[in-house]
């Protein structure tokens, strides 16, 4: 088996602390695609952000991460089910899950192996659902600051796995028909703390400070402050989700 990629176990705290929160929407429209509502299972869950809300339209939730400094941080929830296990190996038997949701994760996956374990778990008619975000917009030069920051400065320190994401997860050849749904965007309003804190949540960040021994963010604190304005001020934020919806044959 492939060694698991550790980049998220040092950034634990971060991700629950920073990270934003996907559209409440998203769940309902899933929840509304499957056989029945009894049984979700939220591979890759990090500290349970999507588990959680999946719980409030699910009988029972399964959730697993391969970090266990993630799961670790998981709020407890009554009919949520954390566990620690690889993508590869999902903890349910043949055909007995409504849902697979993957959120900002799948990127990481060996997607051969966990492909075939969806088609295993998953019931006839069953969904697939994975869906991640790239940049963030704010309709200011705050944008281009970020995206100069992503590309240029840590650039070279993202993960190979990280293309999938950036290109839209367009290269991962998902094994069912696409269902049609309507587009979702996750929607925040931030002081420039949060921003700050949401950026050091980054896998590159973390790799350019233990390659470089310094931070980037705080080499670039300026221009990113410049780029605020008044950082006393709090800004809307939104990202576009990229969404991949498959329903597996009856």
């Amino acid at each position: 088996m492939a060694e698991f990629k550790d980049y998220f176990s040092t950034a634990a705290d971060g991700y629950k602390r920073f990270r934003p929160q996907y559209p409440t929407e998203l769940y309902a429209c899933l929840a509304r695609l499957t056989p029945t509502n009894e049984l979700a299972f939220d591979i890759g869950c990090g500290n349970g952000q999507a588990s959680r809300t999946l719980a409030t339209h699910f009988s029972q939730v399964h959730a697993s991460d391969a970090s266990a400094a993630q799961i670790r941080e998981a709020e407890p929830c009554a009919n949520v089910t954390y566990h620690v296990s690889p993508a590869e190996q999902i903890q349910a038997d043949d055909g007995t899950v409504d849902l697979v949701t993957v959120a900002q994760a799948i990127h990481w996956f060996r997607h051969d192996a966990f492909f075939a374990e969806v088609e295993r778990v998953l019931k006839p008619g069953g969904i697939l659902a994975a869906w991640g975000y790239q940049l963030l917009y704010t309709g200011t030069e705050l944008d281009s600051v970020i995206e100069h920051f992503h590309s240029q400065v840590v650039g070279p320190y993202w993960p190979p796995e990280r293309a999938l994401l950036d290109n839209g997860y367009t290269r991962i050849h998902f094994p069912y028909p696409r269902v049609p749904t309507q587009e979702f965007f996750m929607q925040a309003t931030w002081q420039f703390s949060h921003l700050i804190g949401y950026l050091n949540t980054w896998s590159a960040v973390k790799q350019y400070q233990k390659a470089q021994g310094q931070n980037p963010i705080e080499i670039h604190w300026e221009t990113l402050a410049k780029a605020w304005g008044d950082t006393d001020q709090a800004r809307d934020i939104h990202w576009p989700l990229i969404l991949y919806v498959g329903k597996k044959s009856l």
